[in-house]
């Protein structure tokens, strides 16, 4: 949903937002900036044109009430994507420990090209999505950290769209028949009785890392073969090696490898340092 699309005429969409802001106020955080800098956007040009010499004889009411709404329509296109750069600034302001989060990461966020310079980076531009997951289902972030360092080569190997976008796929979470968002098909690691192959799969595509990771949360929550590992969340060990009992990944190493991860300097340092 982009609740903000419609923001001169749409109230329903206004309404979706709100109720979806109280059940998930991390993912609604993006629609909510939006609608802000779209308000904001449209005052500007309202001011801008009501300072500016017109012309008595070619104004009328009618004249008047259509200039406003090219004024508002042109405020929602010029707010969509990176916009004026209000919207980042106040999700870095609203977010939950966004303080944390490198002004550079958001930014290239934000054009579709996630590829964090280092592994610093990438807990950094994480880690607010990641402790949300832990606040909604008791999950440790440390674990969902790990989890999706794993799967994405700690951003680097993010799987990416035909022209080069990321899909913001974190988790290697496959589009199934339930899924109706956007898709992308790869060529992917499987293990069957030990052996290796690479099958050709559709995989989930999302917008945003916070619609990526409210995703994973919403796929483990939902799916009833997780739920001892929900109950295991706060031990990241533990979780790892349930997901890879209820068949998270073909992987015969899967847990082990994320337990690799929880034990690297990168996530013990910034544990003592208090980053995380």
């Amino acid at each position: 949903m982009s609740a903000y699309s419609g923001i001169y005429s749409d109230m329903q969409g206004l309404a979706e937002l709100r109720t979806h802001a109280v059940r998930r106020p991390e993912s609604a955080l993006e629609e909510v900036a939006g609608q802000f800098e779209a308000v904001f956007t449209r005052m500007m040009l309202k001011t801008m044109r009501e300072s500016s010499l017109n012309s008595d004889l070619l104004e009328s009411n009618q004249s008047a009430h259509y200039m406003e709404m090219f004024d508002s329509q042109v405020a929602v296109e010029m707010s969509r994507g990176r916009g004026l750069g209000l919207k980042q600034l106040l999700m870095r302001q609203l977010g939950s420990d966004s303080t944390n989060k490198p002004v550079e990461s958001t930014v290239a966020i934000d054009r579709g090209d996630f590829e964090p310079a280092s592994r610093k980076e990438f807990v950094a531009a994480l880690l607010p999505f990641a402790r949300q997951v832990e606040k909604e289902l008791g999950i440790s972030h440390k674990a969902v950290l790990a989890q999706a360092a794993l799967e994405s080569g700690w951003g680097r190997r993010t799987m990416r769209h035909p022209d080069g976008k990321s899909t913001f796929n974190l988790f290697g979470i496959k589009a199934d028949r339930s899924w109706s968002g956007d898709r992308v098909a790869l060529r992917t690691l499987e293990f069957e009785d030990g052996i290796a192959h690479r099958p050709r799969e559709n995989f989930r595509a999302y917008q945003s890392l916070g619609h990526a990771v409210d995703d994973y949360a919403g796929f483990i929550r939902d799916n009833p073969r997780y739920t001892r590992a929900i109950q295991l969340g706060a031990d990241p060990h533990a979780y790892a090696h349930e997901l890879q009992r209820a068949g998270y990944a073909t992987d015969p190493d899967y847990a082990k490898k994320i337990g690799e991860i929880l034990d690297s300097d990168m996530l013990r340092v910034g544990s003592r340092e208090g980053v995380m």
